[in-house]
């Protein structure tokens, strides 16, 4: 095996490294995912909307503090700041959690475009060193130059590929996974903002003074009309 990919030439050390990279970001990937999902508390984050529902805005608060679930995490900040810039503070907070999603992921994308690219230099690299043989006239006792030159081509472009498809299926499958957690936690953000909203809309309502009858008010200033009357000469 070490023989054969040596035959690739030169280029094959740049697509080695590539695909040592590739496959170590792919692993720390793998583990991220996994770490995310044992955090993952779909329930808690129910309950903590619920909390902020009723008012009870630092029982919600402790439980945000005591988990590690990347939701959590975004409304715990938007709650800390409802009074101020609420919507500023969960903008943030979402961008600082999607981050950890998007972490390796340029290195995939990278390998997904130079690995084809490295392949087809290994290509023609390879067809320049055949042709130089069969362009010099002595061909003679050469075949087995000209065929390397060949396989050189040949065996760079099928690793550069090869790195290429192994990269392109994880870094499709993570866009996919960033992509669910940004719904996630767009759909929570959006339903902690109503419920602030709403008890502010509420608090406004109960706080505004009440206005009297204006019948009643009518009634008062025409007795106290017709009294004043009754002692004029």
């Amino acid at each position: 095996m070490i023989q054969f990919f040596l035959k690739g030439g030169p280029i094959m050390w740049p697509i080695l490294a590539l695909s040592v990279i590739t496959l170590a970001v792919i692993f720390e990937r793998l583990l991220f995912l996994i770490e995310i999902s044992r955090n993952r508390k779909r329930k808690l984050v129910t309950k903590f909307l619920e909390l902020v529902g009723h008012g009870r805005y630092e029982e919600a608060l402790a439980i945000a503090e005591k988990n590690k679930d990347y939701v959590l995490k975004v409304l715990q900040e938007g709650l800390k700041h409802k009074d101020g810039a609420l919507e500023d503070a969960l903008l943030e907070a979402a961008s600082e959690q999607l981050e950890r999603f998007n972490k390796g992921l340029v290195v995939l994308d990278t390998a997904v475009t130079l690995g084809p690219l490295l392949g087809l230099l290994g290509t023609v690299t390879g067809m320049m060193h055949a042709f130089s043989i069969v362009g010099s006239g002595e061909i003679a006792g050469k075949q087995a130059a000209i065929t390397g030159g060949v396989a050189e081509s040949l065996i760079a472009v099928s690793f550069g590929l090869a790195v290429a498809i192994v990269a392109i299926i994880p870094l499709n499958f993570f866009n996919a996974r960033m992509d669910r957690a940004r719904r996630r936690i767009e759909e929570a953000s959006t339903r902690l903002v109503l419920l602030l909203r709403g008890q502010e809309e509420a608090e406004g309502t109960a706080s505004r003074p009440t206005i009297g009858n204006p019948s009643s008010l009518e009634g008062i200033s025409n007795s106290k009309i017709q009294s004043s009357s009754s002692v004029l000469p």
